[in-house]
């Protein structure tokens, strides 16, 4: 017997982007699993909100993780066509997802912390590269570049002592002072996630950030990562 599509009723909240291989980009109409692409649904108000955990109920419709392409969604009014309403989408939703994305993931982290699968300050950060706790390293984008040099040179020890296929993946992706204002007293200059389901899950949210902004692509793996200007 050949194997049967799945069948998809007219309720379905995401028919507008179904596709038999996973869901697909209202924007590329490149079909993707749903941790490469963000959902999107109309909240009561009509507006168009972005549905970070794939929660929210009702038709939704989906953008890849890539901020440049959520907003020629919403210049070229694709939302209303895939959610098939008469929904409006903010002319500033793309930074607003990543404002939403920025706010997940230091939620992630201080989760991370009070699990103990995140430490902070150079010392424990190179200590936990060199020993191999670390599965992935963190900047201040302002942090002084001996100290991430250090560090870099850490990671690479690791990598080709071990003969890893990767570094341990570095990030970039905030300053001091952003940080101040996103984690309070729990800013860093460098930090470390270690293995755990809480770090896993920063540097899943990590990487989704990373990509967001930078078309959908992740330079951590080979280096520090992009540098917000």
């Amino acid at each position: 017997m050949s194997a049967r599509e799945p069948t998809v009723s007219p309720e379905d909240d995401d028919l507008a982007g179904y596709d038999v291989n996973g869901r697909m980009c209202i924007v590329t109409r490149e079909s993707g699993s749903p941790d490469e692409l963000i959902r999107f649904v109309a909240a009561p108000d009509g507006t168009v909100v972005a549905d970070l955990k794939r929660q929210l109920p009702g038709r939704g419709c989906w953008v890849k993780i890539d901020r440049s392409l959520v907003d020629k969604a919403v210049a070229k009014r694709l939302f209303a066509r895939a959610l098939k309403a008469d929904v409006k989408a903010a002319a500033d939703l793309g930074q607003t997802v990543e404002t939403l994305l920025e706010q997940q993931l230091m939620q992630m982290m201080n989760m991370a912390r009070k699990a103990g699968q995140f430490v902070t300050g150079s010392a424990k950060v190179d200590a936990a590269v060199r020993s191999g706790a670390a599965i992935a390293v963190f900047h201040a984008t302002n942090a002084a570049e001996d100290g991430v040099r250090k560090i870099d040179q850490a990671r690479k020890a690791w990598h080709l002592g071990m003969e890893t296929e990767e570094e341990i993946p570095s990030y970039r992706l905030f300053s001091e002072s952003e940080m101040e204002g996103l984690m309070g007293q729990n800013a860093f200059i460098h930090a470390a996630v270690l293995a755990g389901q809480a770090g896993e899950g920063v540097v899943k949210r990590a990487k989704m950030l990373e990509q967001y902004r930078n078309g959908g692509q992740s330079r951590a793996a080979g280096g520090a990562g992009r540098q917000k200007q």
